[in-house]
C-alpha cells in the first residue's frame, strides 16, 4: 500500500491502492469521535424520552378505563 500527500493539505494522503483520501490529524479525528458520540447520545436521549411518554400514555389510559369501569358498577 503506497500512500501520497495530497497537494495543499498537510494531514491528508491519499491511499494509491484504493483511491481514498485519509486524514492523518490526530486532534481533528478525536473531535469527530467526541462530536458523534454526543450525536448518538443526543438521539437515544430522545428516543428514551418517547417511549416514556408512549408509557405515560398507556398508564394514563389504562387509569381512565380504571376510573370509568368504578363510575359505571352498581352499587
Amino acid at each position: 500500500m503506497k500512500n501520497l500527500k495530497v497537494k495543499g493539505h498537510e494531514h491528508l494522503i491519499r491511499n494509491t491502492e484504493t483511491n481514498a483520501i485519509i486524514n492523518t490529524n490526530k486532534s481533528e479525528y478525536d473531535e469527530y469521535l467526541s462530536r458523534r458520540n454526543s450525536t448518538l447520545k443526543e438521539k437515544e436521549k430522545i428516543h428514551n424520552l418517547e417511549s416514556d411518554v408512549a408509557n405515560m400514555k398507556d398508564d394514563l389510559n389504562e387509569i381512565k378505563s380504571l376510573l370509568r369501569s368504578l363510575i359505571n358498577e352498581p352499587r
